[in-house]
This record gives structure tokens, C-alpha cells and sequence, in this order.
């Protein structure tokens, strides 16, 4: 079975630590709708964007955090 899962990022792509409990998740779905929950903590916490991996390899990213300010 896959293991989805997220890498945090500063914006220049640094990795950092989360500011929530790391999940693994069995569908692509299920690792965007707790993205689509978490995504303020996580801004907060010091993340500016994340990548989506499917058993490592990246499926799409960087998706930035912050809220569109146009």
C-alpha cells in the first residue's frame, strides 16, 4: 500500500520540523484534506510551503502556505 506523506519546507526549500504531529496516509485524498485542516498551523509553526510524496518520490510541490494576497 502507499504511504503519502508531506515534507515542510521554509521557502528557499530548507526542510523543517512541523508544528503538528507527522502523519503517513493511505490516499492522496486523505493527505490533502489534512493539509487543507493544518495548513494555518503549520504556517504558524514556520513552514512556508510543503511537497507531496507518494513513497518518497514527490508527486507535486512546493504548494506554499500562505493565503493568496492579491
Amino acid at each position: 500500500m502507499a504511504a503519502w506523506t508531506w515534507r515542510f519546507e521554509k521557502s528557499d526549500g530548507t526542510q523543517v520540523e512541523p508544528a503538528v504531529p507527522v502523519e503517513e496516509f493511505s490516499t492522496q485524498g486523505d493527505a490533502e484534506s489534512w493539509i487543507g485542516e493544518n495548513w494555518k498551523a503549520l504556517l504558524e509553526g514556520g513552514a512556508d510551503q510543503v511537497r507531496l510524496l507518494e513513497d518518497g518520490t514527490e508527486v507535486y510541490g512546493p504548494m506554499s502556505l500562505h493565503a493568496d494576497e492579491s
